[in-house]
């Protein structure tokens, strides 16, 4: 399973392609009004430091804007995917871009038949967003598994791009699932690295070495 990191801080990005364990990264209008900085030097700075995928999100809501400013998010660089929300104009921007050849991550899914019909629609990437439905008593991993065995089942080549990841079960879970990435919080990841036993061993190990004639 691939890994993003879900955030648009240059800080934590970096952070997190040092540990070597980062594919890609995912933005929204939110997390770069938390930089403070223009989306444009945000953007440029999170594509010197991963070259993989980074999702760019459009902001215009009817189709003809979301294809304007979809192509020119691509031009900015080969890496860019193009965020487009899952509403009608957004499935024919997703098509329309597909269609020129610019990747489309569609944003913002929260049922299996809107997945279905993102897939149809040419997207790369579909985003269901799991830890929002969590927060409404809906079980989100259920949506990843119910959208894993719609695309294998017609082929499809969409990749599910597990989001609003909360907690290192939904990661589990999504692995287990077999979904193809998820974009996690710079917290989440470092919560994967934590093990009481491994803190323990390496307290025993440390005793030890202090116990060697030096």
């Amino acid at each position: 399973m691939k890994l993003f990191i879900d955030t648009a801080d240059i800080n934590e990005i970096r952070e997190a392609a040092e540990m070597g364990v980062i594919d890609g990264v995912t933005t929204n209008p939110s997390l770069v009004s938390k930089t403070g900085k223009p989306f444009r030097q945000v953007i440029d700075e999170i594509l010197k430091v991963v070259d993989g995928p980074i999702s760019a999100e459009v902001v215009a809501l009817d189709f003809a804007g979301m294809l304007a400013e979809g192509k020119d998010l691509a031009k900015i660089h080969k890496n860019i995917v193009v965020k487009v929300p899952l509403t009608v104009d957004g499935l024919k921007a997703a098509r329309a871009l597909s269609d020129e050849g610019i990747p489309v991550n569609q944003t913002l899914c929260f049922s299996p038949m809107q997945a279905m019909l993102s897939a149809k629609a040419g997207a790369a990437y579909i985003s269901p967003f799991v830890g929002r439905l969590d927060d409404i008593s809906q079980d989100g991993m259920e949506l990843i598994r119910q959208i894993v065995q719609i695309y294998e089942n017609y082929d499809f080549t969409t990749e599910v791009l597990v989001a609003s990841v909360r907690n290192p079960i939904h990661l589990l879970e999504s692995a287990l699932i077999g979904a193809d990435v998820a974009t996690v919080p710079l917290k989440v990841i470092k919560q994967l690295t934590h093990h009481p036993l491994t803190d323990k061993g390496l307290d025993a190990f440390l005793a030890d070495w202090e116990k060697v004639p030096k």
